[in-house]
């Protein structure tokens, strides 16, 4: 079948908001890492931003540390969200883990890190909990813990958020198999739980959590505003340092800025072919060993491990909020007291000023990069079931990998290879430093969110009600408006708050694309986190926080609300 034109044209109006943005930007990056940006005086392409940037004191350092944050980040990511997933699968509360874990998604990566900086600080929350009881100290340890040259701080900043993330994404992969089924025929020939869904389950969902997985390993590898908080300082991580050398005030800077940009990408995908080869060789030691047919391994005790490492992550996350929370209304806290002594709200009342136009920024940032990816989505969904025809729910046809990958492509390049040749382009355009051009580079990152949060539920729609419809003489728009979509509101509307969650989350787009004059909550809260006043600081992260989750609030209310009297829509 054939739809509108329109519908037709929506999947390659989709492929180019997000594509072209990201291979323009990756060229404007290329040509100055290679020498040439007449703007800066590059007039000769040549390897001198190269030159540079390897002579560059600490760069070997920046590029060790980068690395090992990175990947350690993302295999103990994996380990984790996987070892979880096979410890608490056969559990009553399971079923109930999403909703636990959605307010951690709706929380930016920099407001959480602000949370943890809080807790984890020699004068943090944990320390003042156990001191001077515990520990007899009445004054902060002398320890370097944010910001430690190690980068562990770092490293568990990325945990708290990558790990509900890939858990989800498990638990979204699980629901394309018939899981329950599988561990339960394991089971039948002696193996236990974890060991039926290691043996059984997990080889049948990894496929599908590959790509999420290499999204996780390009964001640990390439991450900015985490960085800044948590990370060391002197000197930082690579991305960190090209972010400052972009925002140099030497122009001279932008070319080792670029080079960095480059070798980052070159990292990125060095690290993910290295992931791809790993796979293979541990597909070929995992065959032999569920070959082998044991069935007690130290596969349960690893398990259980991961699901006391989640739990306590989980609580960190948590504690991070509350951290925020008290600093937000602390008057006067002092050493060692484990809650403040007095309190007050004027730094609320005194914050509000300030606070308005950023506020209205993210906002609106948020709301319209939402609506645009949420029309190009649902233009495509439905573009891909009038191309279907009469196939049923259940039967649609699996989504090629390579298609996966397109999708996923502004979330495997790391935003500081190609957001500064963006930049420039968006300066020659006369767009640079506008709202305009906030929504639109945040409209590349949240155009795949939202996509991948709401084609499953899209595709799996009973096409039966449609035919009714339309066999009672409805029209195929009346039908869509009116059956349709009122069936799909709840994960719409969930897709929606995911993809405003991303929106409000995006410091380095914001920076880059606002060239510093559009400011967002989240670009505030991350140039204030290097300030010395934590209470400032908390109201502002508190802030950041709000909007997403106030977004997954209405997510959750409005279908109750609006369908209250009807059962099954609630």
């Amino acid at each position: 079948m054939r739809g509108p034109l329109l519908l037709r044209l929506a999947p390659w109006i989709t492929l180019s908001v997000f594509l072209l943005p990201v291979f323009a930007g990756l060229l404007g990056t290329l040509l100055p890492a290679l020498g040439y940006l007449p703007a800066a005086g590059g007039y000769a392409p040549g390897w001198d931003s190269w030159r540079t940037l390897f002579a560059e004191p600490g760069f070997a350092t920046s590029v060790r540390t980068t690395v090992v944050t990175g990947v350690l980040a993302t295999i103990l990511s994996v380990a984790i969200a996987l070892g979880f997933g096979a410890w608490a699968h056969h559990r009553r509360w399971a079923s109930g883990i999403g909703r636990w874990l959605a307010p951690l998604l709706a929380m930016p990566h920099s407001a959480l890190a602000i949370g943890l900086a809080f807790l984890i600080a020699p004068s943090g929350w944990l320390v003042r909990a156990i001191s001077p009881g515990w520990t007899g100290w009445t004054i902060p340890p002398d320890v370097s813990t944010v910001g430690h040259p190690s980068g562990w701080p770092l490293i568990l900043g990325l945990l708290i958020k990558e790990v509900p993330y890939l858990g989800l994404m498990t638990l979204g992969a699980l629901g394309q198999v018939s899981a329950r089924a599988h561990v339960a025929a394991a089971r039948a020939l002696g193996y236990g739980p974890v060991e039926s869904y290691i043996k059984v389950v997990l080889p049948q969902i990894y496929p599908q959590l590959r790509l999420p997985i290499f999204a996780v390993l390009a964001f640990s590898l390439s991450v900015v505003d985490v960085g800044l908080i948590l990370g060391p300082g002197n000197p930082p991580t690579l991305a960190v340092l090209a972010v400052r050398w972009f925002a140099a005030p030497d122009v001279s800077r932008y070319f080792p800025a670029a080079a960095a940009a480059i070798l980052m990408l070159l990292i990125v995908t060095a690290g993910i072919l290295v992931w791809v080869a790993a796979e293979r060789l541990l597909s070929v030691a995992g065959r032999r060993w569920i070959e082998r047919g044991r069935r007690r391994s130290a596969g349960s005790a690893l398990a259980a491990a991961s699901g006391a490492f989640g739990l306590v992550l989980y609580a960190l996350a948590i504690a991070s909020l509350l951290a925020m929370l008290l600093w937000s209304f602390a008057q006067q806290w002092r050493y060692p007291d484990a809650l403040p002594s007095v309190w007050t709200t004027s730094q609320w009342t005194r914050q509000l000023s300030s606070v308005a136009q950023p506020f209205w920024n993210t906002l609106a940032a948020g709301i319209l990069s939402t609506l645009i990816a949420l029309i190009l989505t649902v233009a495509c969904l439905e573009n891909e079931s009038v191309r279907r025809g009469g196939i049923d729910a259940g039967e649609q046809r699996p989504v090629r990998q390579r298609r996966l990958m397109l999708l996923y492509l502004p979330l495997l390049v790391p935003q500081v290879a190609f957001l500064f040749g963006a930049q420039v382009l968006l300066v020659r355009l006369g767009l640079d430093g506008t709202l305009a051009s906030v929504v639109g580079i945040h409209l590349v990152f949240v155009l795949p969110y939202l996509f991948l949060s709401l084609a499953d539920p899209w595709r799996a729609f009973d096409a039966r009600y449609t035919r009714a419809a339309l066999s009672l003489g409805a029209s195929r728009q009346r039908t869509f408006w009116r059956v349709k979509l009122p069936l799909l509101l709840k994960p719409t509307l969930i897709a929606c708050a995911v993809a405003f969650a991303v929106s409000a989350g995006q410091f380095l787009p914001t920076l880059f694309a606002g060239g510093g004059r559009v400011a967002t909550l989240t670009t505030e809260a991350v140039t204030l986190a290097a300030g010395a006043d934590r209470r400032v600081i908390g109201v502002w992260a508190l802030l950041q926080s709000s909007l997403p989750l106030g977004a997954f609030l209405v997510a959750a209310c409005l279908p109750w609300l609006l369908y209250r009297n009807r059962k099954g829509m609630t």
